[in-house]
């Protein structure tokens, strides 16, 4: 009977969406650049040589990045053998809630509200409410910031005076770096909850705890207990809906955050995308007909996007690909596996940010022939796991089955 595993390579967008220059972002497209600059040997920290990954491409990734932007993949031209195509978003954002919401049949029906590239960038009453509410002696940071650099800024100061760092960027989210043993990790997930209270209302979309351990003299490292609280979606999504029909919905990495657990009947996380991998293919050996995988990994935009770290990222591109084949020989013949992303996060683009793009569609399900399925929106993604298991269309997108 009918599965279905939707994996998201976080941010591993393909250029071309249409409405890019609004955001600053025509011309960035992660995938297209990473290739070009793996054949062109700008990419040879930890690996060398072209972009190697034959498994994806031989699903259609090549195809998809060349249908989404019309760029070159020099080393990525296999002739597709599974379903493949690209996807447009259409809500108002390059941020992981808007992207994993409408990939899951529910594009964001408002705006999102973001704070400005000011110092400070958070509104005073805003900050003092919290600094009372919290019993804190006061913050750091208060701007726009990319979080290893603030954290090795502001690290000492912060284990000194027991002060939060708190930080933005152009997504829609509050910030909250703060020493695992020096400030506590519970402490720091309370007043993350405190701070969410205060700025959902504003349609802020995430509060973001970010432990970090370490010291002045040896450096500060983020752990792995990141943890993202977030809007519930505003209606039903995939998730739910398959709950609702008698399935489950097993959530792996940062999924759960992301849905604000609604819809999510399991919810696991590792440290790590390989360990992510590998929850995936062990959520493969128990799930049941009607149940639905839908896994995140991260450290494609957290470790490798963001820090403008293109060796890195094609590194991980090729160690998924490595994998790629254990999770298709767990494949029966009536599943469906897709693999998308949810925006962009060009390692070569200006900045730290995600970057406006379309996204890659790239799967297989052994009981259909392969084919392309065009430009999609990101909706369609949703709506075609919901035909596969057999549930009434939703009211956005449309099965490309």
């Amino acid at each position: 009977m009918a599965r279905a595993i939707l994996i998201v390579l976080d941010s591993a967008g393909c250029g071309g969406a249409p409405d890019a220059a609004d955001f600053g972002d025509e011309g960035s497209n992660t995938l297209g650049h990473i290739i070009a600059a793996c054949a062109d040997g700008r990419a040879d920290v930890g690996r060398s040589g072209p972009l190697d990954v034959p498994h994806m491409d031989r699903l259609g990734m090549g195809a998809s990045i060349r249908l989404a932007s019309g760029i070159d993949t020099p080393g990525l031209t296999a002739t597709p053998q599974g379903l493949w195509g690209a996807a447009t978003e259409v809500s108002i954002g390059k941020d992981t809630p808007s992207g994993h919401w409408e990939l899951a049949g529910v594009p964001v029906p408002f705006d999102w509200h973001y704070f400005p590239k000011t110092i400070p960038a958070f509104p005073d009453d805003l900050i003092q409410f919290i600094i009372a509410k919290a019993d804190l002696p006061g913050i750091l940071g208060n701007c726009h910031a990319a979080g290893v650099p603030i954290v090795n800024e502001l690290g000492a100061e912060h284990v000194k005076t027991g002060k939060p760092i708190c930080y933005t960027s152009v997504d829609s989210v509050f910030q909250i770096a703060a020493h695992e043993q020096v400030f506590g990790l519970e402490r720091l997930y309370s007043l993350c909850e405190t701070v969410a209270e205060l700025v959902h209302p504003m349609r802020v979309g995430r509060v973001i705890a970010r432990p970090f351990l370490g010291d002045e003299t040896g450096g500060f490292q983020r752990t792995a207990n990141r943890r993202d609280y977030a809007i519930t979606p505003p209606s039903d999504t995939i998730c739910n809906r398959i709950v609702n029909a008698g399935g489950q919905t097993i959530a792996i990495g940062k999924i759960r955050d992301i849905f604000a657990g609604s819809g999510i009947s399991e919810a696991i996380k590792g440290t790590s995308d390989d360990d992510h991998v590998t929850l995936t293919l062990a959520a493969m050996d128990r799930a049941q007909s009607g149940d639905f995988i839908f896994t995140n990994l991260v450290d494609f935009d957290t470790e490798y996007g963001h820090p403008r770290d293109v060796g890195g990222y094609a590194a991980n591109l090729e160690r998924f690909d490595k994998r790629l084949p254990e999770i298709l020989a767990k494949l029966r013949p009536d599943d469906l596996l897709m693999i998308t992303a949810d925006h962009g996060n060009d390692p070569t683009w200006p900045g730290s940010d995600h970057t406006r793009e379309r996204v890659p569609i790239i799967g297989i399900s052994p009981g259909r022939q392969p084919h392309g399925v065009g430009l999609r929106r990101f909706a369609d993604v949703g709506e075609s796991i919901a035909a596969h298991l057999g549930l009434t269309p939703g009211s956005h997108g449309k099965s490309f089955l």
